[in-house]
């Protein structure tokens, strides 16, 4: 592949990680794909060490093939596959665009899952979102629950990550059920927490291998807080999430906004219906909506029973609660 010189070469050994992918993923069945690696690149004394390739070499060809494989691991971490054509063409630097049997990837899929899942915007309105999300760097998802909205946002703040708009994926929602006064609750600070952070977990295992997203929250490429943990940070270069954003209260909302750092995209999410907070306050989130809403880059959707996408059975339970609170309104109940 390469043109060798007759002056004598210093060779040079570099390791080479394969952040992201599954090992299997990457060498294929019986280690197939790195057998086409190292035909391709015959000059170079390749070796597999899990998750990570040994390479000796002159460090021209060296760093030539750590841009290859950098592509390759891009496209792995897009699609979470890859053909043995499509591998032999982005070693031999056919650029992405050109490829042949790239996975069908229709319009309203956002992310490629794992095992060939994809994840979709399912309704209109979900595609709405989609759109706002690619035009503003604050989005507002109101709507009830089962519409969406977590889901779509988990999906899009994953595939920002995989196409290295973002470093990091920060999700954070108020653990209002214990007061952000966690202190009491048996267990260690991860088990505290965890099940009010639970369906962001959820969307997550739909969306990556459980190998990528166990190393994604070890090196803390996604984090997932509690809101209270936000205070005196800078959020930039991240994909940030705030869930279920009616049970924060003015002050808190105000400090997580303030946050932002300049490179960073954030949605916010919330069921107006839905508000666990004392009685003697009030969401922050009705604050937000009302004099954040002439900004330019704040974007706003509003979901609703029409975008439901669980047991068909939800909607008519949505429906007939919102029915029940306006007769209760009418009659001042």
């Amino acid at each position: 592949m390469h043109e060798r010189s007759k002056l004598p070469i210093k060779l040079i050994e570099v390791t080479i990680p394969l952040d992201g992918v599954r090992p299997i993923d990457f060498y294929g069945i019986h280690n197939a794909r790195l057998g086409i690696i190292k035909k391709t690149f015959p000059f170079l004394n390749i070796s597999a060490r899990g998750s990570e390739l040994k390479v000796r070499g002159n460090e021209k060809d060296i760093e030539d093939f750590k841009h290859r494989i950098d592509l390759v691991i891009n496209h792995l971490e897009k699609f979470n596959t890859i053909s043995d054509s499509n591998l032999q063409s982005i070693l031999f630097g056919v650029p992405e665009t050109e490829l042949v049997d790239l996975p069908e990837l229709p319009d309203d899929v956002i992310v490629h899952g794992p095992s060939g899942y994809l994840v979709r915007a399912r309704t209109p309105n979900q595609k709405k979102m989609v759109s706002l999300a690619t035009a503003n760097d604050i989005v507002f998802a109101i709507g009830p629950a089962g519409t969406g909205k977590t889901y779509t946002a988990v999906a899009l703040a994953v595939k920002a990550l995989k196409e290295k708009v973002v470093k990091r994926i920060i999700l954070t929602r108020p653990a209002v059920e214990a007061g952000e006064n966690l202190g009491f609750l048996p267990g260690d600070l991860k088990e505290k927490i965890d099940p009010y952070l639970r369906p962001l977990y959820d969307a997550l295992d739909d969306m990556l291998p459980i190998e990528k997203l166990n190393l994604y929250m070890q090196n803390r490429v996604i984090e997932i807080a509690p809101l209270a943990f936000m205070r005196g940070r800078t959020l930039d270069h991240s994909f940030i999430i705030l869930d279920e954003a009616q049970n924060a209260t003015d002050a808190q909302l105000k400090m997580f906004l303030t946050r932002i750092g300049p490179s960073a995209k954030c949605i916010i999410t919330g069921d107006l219906t839905q508000i666990d907070l004392p009685r003697n306050q009030q969401s922050g989130l009705f604050t937000s909506l009302r004099i954040l809403k002439d900004i330019d880059g704040i974007g706003t959707i509003f979901l609703n029973e029409n975008d439901v996408v669980r047991h068909r059975l939800v909607k008519q339970i949505i429906k007939a609660y919102d029915v029940e609170k306006s007769r209760q309104e009418h009659h001042g109940e």
